[in-house]
């Protein structure tokens, strides 16, 4: 059948203005809301978040999937759920933002979650460890971690290195209950016993009534998962007045209680404690050591690169392959299809999103905390390859 000169005008100016509408697409600035704490006792978080993403821009020339990046950023000045859900709907109404990402504290996430279903708008979480996250909007991706995929395996390890007895200390929030869920689960799936457990509140406690208690009760070990920042300090303090090690209790924690951030000021109180993480300023891959280089030629040396900074780095790396993979597309069910099953190498060394839960599946590194050329270093010495997220495994 012949085409009308008629026609083939009008199929002619649908396919250009396709490709002008492409072009437009492909040129827009793409609009990146980043929810953090800036300001308060955990305002270090958001200056790692804004290193990470600094560095990736810079290597990418400031685009992502061929298109110039305005990262708006935000302050929720810590665990604010309800000031978090209200800066997702603005940065979202009144912003035009079309990716959200950020979210170091749980409850934060969990705020922002509903806003990212409502409005259909991909999240990529650079740090928030809760593990039910990610089943709480289809529209949430994680690239950071989970407090179970870290206290999981430190629980096998110490089994596997002859530690059957252990006190549980957590702090009373919900990672602090998933740390406690999976390790116990662990420890006592693979034979061990947990002999006591301890929640303490958030606000920077007094712990020396807690370490009493723990050392009355003689148990061969401690483990303990506090957040990153003034909790850990303050606990291994009271742990090393009170003669703990000399008491014969052996300490293993998550990688929070050393995170790198906080290391140099926690100061030799944290010698020799052994931890579990997903990333160390110490690993020894080539992309770490470029990362930490390009990280100290950016910033100096005073602020040492950590795990929200390495996160945030490969948040934007996953949301530049998520782009290109949808050519520039960011609707919501495009993007997220896009993110699962994502592999890349990261500073930290090898990652995906599984496919399923869109959560991070990557090694975790057991460490113990050396002085390394004067300074104080989280010193990798094994592993455990591709773990998930051992909440979502049991199901």
């Amino acid at each position: 059948m012949k085409m009308t000169k008629r026609k083939l005008l009008a199929i002619a100016a649908t396919a250009a203005l396709t490709c002008v509408a492409g072009t437009a697409q492909a040129q827009e600035t793409l609009k990146i809301g980043l929810i953090g704490t800036y300001s308060g006792p955990y305002a270090d978080y958001g200056r790692q978040f804004d290193a990470g993403v600094a560095l990736y821009l810079k290597d990418t020339g400031g685009k992502i999937a061929g298109r110039t990046v305005e990262i708006v950023k935000k302050d929720t000045a810590g665990p604010a759920p309800d000031a978090s859900k209200r800066i997702a709907q603005e940065l979202i109404v009144r912003d035009k933002v079309q990716i959200l990402t950020g979210l170091d504290f749980s409850p934060n996430a969990y705020a922002v979650a509903s806003v990212a279903s409502q409005a259909k708008i991909p999240t990529v979480i650079m740090n928030a460890s809760s593990s039910a996250i990610t089943t709480s909007s289809p529209y949430v991706a994680r690239l950071s971690f989970t407090v179970q995929q870290v206290s999981d395996p430190m629980a096998r390890w110490m089994l596997k290195n002859g530690t059957k007895e252990a006190y549980v200390v957590v702090a009373d929030y919900a990672p602090g209950t998933d740390s406690l869920t999976a390790f116990k689960k662990a420890f006592e799936d693979g034979g061990g016993k947990v002999v006591g457990e301890l929640r303490t509140p958030m606000n920077n406690p007094d712990f020396s009534a807690y370490v009493q208690r723990i050392k009355d009760a003689k148990p061969q070990s401690v483990f303990f998962f506090f957040p990153s920042g003034v909790m850990p300090p303050a606990f291994l303090k009271v742990w090393k007045e009170r003669g703990m090690e000399e008491a014969g209790i052996k300490l293993f924690a998550t990688g929070e209680a050393t995170d790198d951030s906080f290391l140099e000021a926690t100061g030799d109180v944290a010698l020799g404690l052994v931890t579990s993480h997903h990333y160390s300023y110490g690993h020894s891959s080539a992309k770490n050591q470029k990362f930490v280089k390009a990280f100290e030629a950016e910033f100096g040396s005073k602020m040492r690169p950590n795990y929200f900074a390495v996160t945030a780095y490969d948040a934007l790396a996953a949301i530049d392959l998520a782009l290109t993979k949808t050519r520039g597309d960011t609707s919501g069910e495009k993007v997220m299809e896009a993110l699962k099953g994502l592999k890349f190498e990261s500073p930290r060394g090898p990652i995906e999103i599984d496919p399923t839960t869109r959560d991070i599946v990557q090694t975790v590194y057991i460490r113990k905390t050396e002085k390394v050329n004067g300074k104080l270093v989280n010193v990798e010495f094994d592993k455990f390859e591709r773990v998930k997220d051992p909440a979502k495994e049991a199901k």
